[in-house]
């Protein structure tokens, strides 16, 4: 088997939830020599983005994303301890949790499993995260991107008590911050100067991509 039938066949065990074919197709390029990291970026991570494409579309709602994470990370499990010999490129990195007040997670683990998908290395605080929280660990971490969701109208604002905090220390021009949920628009993030506004988890890859200037 050549490498690019190999990989085509890992991205469709990803979008049809099979966490066996995936880890089976992950070994038989480890077996093949073929590139750990190729085998992630132009198949299982393909898979994810095709995965992505159908919730979109309304095809695959949120419990098929979740099958097709599980099966992608089955395959990562497999590559991930062959990624040195493969020369990986460094990762973008990135914050992601939800504001203070909030504990519905289901978008931001959507949005995590999506950029992870994609090559960024996400560091999840979690629900329920103070907003210095944020700036400190972006800061600790070195990460270029803040990601704060929020699902309840009330907790929204602490989303501007980021980007406050981040203008108030002088690190603004440090961190891109992008912003969503439920509650959460353009608008809003316009009126409380962030650098985006993501729709869903597709979008929010996009707009990453986008800020950090990455072709991860």
């Amino acid at each position: 088997m050549d490498a690019e039938k190999l990989y085509m066949e890992l991205a469709g065990a990803v979008v049809d939830m099979d966490e066996k074919a995936a880890a089976e197709l992950s070994q038989r390029v480890i077996e093949e020599k073929f590139d750990a990291y190729e085998a992630i970026d132009r198949g299982l991570a393909r898979g994810m983005e095709r995965a992505g494409a159908l919730f979109e579309e309304e095809e695959y709602f949120v419990p098929e994303l979740l099958l097709c994470s599980d099966a992608m990370n089955a395959g990562i499990d497999v590559l991930k301890p062959h990624l040195a010999q493969s020369g990986a490129p460094v990762k973008r990195r990135g914050v992601i949790g939800v504001i203070e007040g909030d504990t519905h997670d289901i978008g931001k683990n959507l949005v995590r499993i999506m950029l992870e998908a994609a090559g960024f290395e996400m560091i999840d605080l979690g629900r329920d995260v103070p907003p210095g929280v944020f700036v400190d660990r972006a800061v600790e971490t070195g990460a270029e991107l803040i990601l704060i969701s929020s699902l309840m109208t009330t907790t929204a604002d602490g989303m501007a008590e980021v980007i406050r905090l981040l203008d108030e220390r002088g690190l603004r021009g440090s961190h891109k911050v992008a912003v969503g949920g439920g509650p959460v628009s353009q608008a809003f993030a316009d009126r409380i100067g962030a650098d985006g506004y993501g729709r869903n988890a597709a979008d929010a890859v996009r707009l990453c991509r986008r800020l950090v200037g990455a072709t991860v």
